[in-house]
């Protein structure tokens, strides 16, 4: 592995370690998912705004660019949306292990939208994380609602990342990262009241911000967002997508165990669960190696 490519590859794992503890600052801040999501990503916007102010950078795309970059920001509010409804009906631990799934949807969904060819390893670990999601929905039946949500949530997931890997061929992190969050918060108050009237049985929208929100909410969106997002959109110009949402795997791993160290008696789960989760991450190992191997196995037959 080349030292470029070692230094890439440490930052992502990095970058997944801050994506881990999105989770607790989401039951931490006392906003609904929906109004949190909002903020969220309108604060980002604006952070990526003064970057790119600062830095005298372009946001000039064209209506088509844009349009097609604001429609991946949807995806990714609505992916959002889920992933903190996950956590708030479930716990932070069923949230994380359902987004580890991630990488069995990009393994279908990437060939589809690249139009290349399935590779049958991929299709093997994500059928060996299916087999981690059937022991622990056969355990913990409990949480079946929040592990469905992210599962939608992974789904979401894997999509808008292909998508995104499709847009840093033609525009700048920056520019991908602010036209998707001010997109995302755009549906999110657009969907703020359709929600409230239909799903939420008129529950009126929370605007304000209670106790420590304002500290939680500047973290997620600056931190967990404006700085690992516009980063890993940035290490998609040189990493594979399916290896970027493979690592993002280990994203439970770090999240359950700091779950359990802030919230304590209330995320631990059955020994099923860690055992369905654990199958799940061993995909994590086994992918670099067979990935590894089959360009061996390419670069072999080439030179034959």
């Amino acid at each position: 592995m080349r030292s470029t490519d070692l230094k890439d590859y440490l930052h992502l794992h990095f970058i997944v370690m801050i994506w881990g503890i999105t989770a607790i600052l989401g039951l931490l801040i006392s906003l609904p998912s929906l109004e949190l999501v909002f903020y969220r990503t309108l604060i980002a916007a604006f952070g990526v705004g003064l970057i790119v102010y600062f830095r005298k950078q372009t946001l000039s795309v064209t209506p088509r660019e844009l349009l097609k970059i604001a429609s991946v920001g949807v995806l990714i509010s609505l992916h959002w949306i889920l992933f903190f409804w996950s956590a708030r009906v479930s716990t932070a631990s069923v949230c994380l292990a359902g987004m580890a799934t991630t990488s069995l949807w990009t393994a279908f969904l990437e060939p589809l939208v690249n139009r290349s060819k399935i590779k049958w390893y991929e299709v093997a670990l994500g059928l060996l994380v299916i087999s981690g999601l059937l022991v622990i929905f056969q355990f913990e039946t409990g949480y079946w609602l929040g592990l469905s949500m992210a599962l939608a949530a992974a789904f979401l997931a894997a999509l808008f990342s292909v998508l995104n890997g499709r847009l840093t061929l033609k525009h700048s992190p920056y520019q991908i990262t602010f036209y998707e969050m001010a997109a995302a918060a755009l549906f999110a108050l657009i969907f703020m009241p359709i929600s409230s009237h239909f799903l939420t049985d008129g529950e009126p929208i929370q605007w304000a911000w209670k106790g420590m929100d304002w500290v939680w909410i500047l973290i997620l969106s600056g931190v967990c967002t404006v700085y690992a997002f516009s980063a890993s959109v940035e290490l998609m110009k040189r990493l594979p997508v399916f290896s970027i949402n493979l690592t993002i795997n280990l994203e439970p791993v770090y999240g359950i165990v700091l779950a359990v160290i802030v919230f304590g008696e209330k995320e631990k789960m059955t020994p099923q669960f860690y055992l369905g989760t654990l199958i799940i991450l061993i995909s994590v190992l086994i992918y670099p190696a067979l990935n590894y191997w089959n360009r061996r196995k390419k670069v072999f037959h080439g030179i034959n």
